[in-house]
């Protein structure tokens, strides 16, 4: 099982972001991409998650291009952005579960159980605060698996307790041959963890 980048490139309004990324992520692998603000570090994620086109080079799942053979790679991943995304006229359990029924199975009563929101199951996520709504988002890693995690800041509103429950959450991934792409100002100090510096490749 590999992920693989070869000399992508990134241009915004005629800017070119970055270019000549490559990196491969294999089965228990982790890669945080660090870099300043505008570096391009959501853009990558983006062009990971497919919502992005690079602006040249190209991406591989298990050998086969991501743009290409779309089937093969859909199911395999999670993209979670910065934003919460969020239906918020729904509950935190309906939100899990539809965004876990684009997967095909939903385990939603322990995705809640992991993040510890079982006590807002039936609240209108319009009414969580930042971290509650964090929770409720990461809560998707769990209801629906998938080999591949791809985030941005996904440590952003949590406080310690959470950081340190989301770490175990990823680490428990990784044991069980998963892989990570992950963007975040916070150093979550594990040691299996590779860098990919966006400052070292900016144009």
């Amino acid at each position: 099982m590999s992920f693989i980048a070869q000399n992508l490139a990134c241009q915004r309004a005629n800017q070119l972001i970055f270019e000549d990324v490559s990196f491969t992520l294999s089965a228990g692998e982790a890669i945080w991409v660090k870099g300043r603000n505008g570096a391009g570090k959501s853009s990558l994620l983006r062009i990971c998650g497919r919502l992005l086109t690079p602006f040249r080079g190209h991406a591989e799942w298990q050998g086969k291009d991501i743009f290409k053979d779309y089937d093969g790679y859909v199911g395999q991943y999670h993209y979670l952005g910065h934003l919460d995304a969020l239906k918020h006229a729904m509950t935190v359990r309906e939100n899990v579960r539809f965004w876990a029924s684009f997967h095909g199975t939903a385990n939603v009563a322990m995705a809640l159980e992991k993040f510890e929101l079982q006590a807002l199951a039936d609240t209108p996520t319009g009414m969580l605060s930042q971290g509650q709504k964090k929770r409720t988002n990461l809560s998707r890693l769990v209801a629906s698996p998938a080999k591949l995690w791809i985030l941005d800041e996904p440590l952003s509103a949590l406080d310690r307790h959470y950081i340190t429950l989301f770490k175990e959450r990823l680490l428990r991934h990784l044991d069980d041959g998963g892989m990570a792409l992950f963007a975040t100002h916070q150093d979550m100090e594990l040691d299996r963890v590779k860098i990919l510096d966006l400052d070292e490749t900016a144009s």
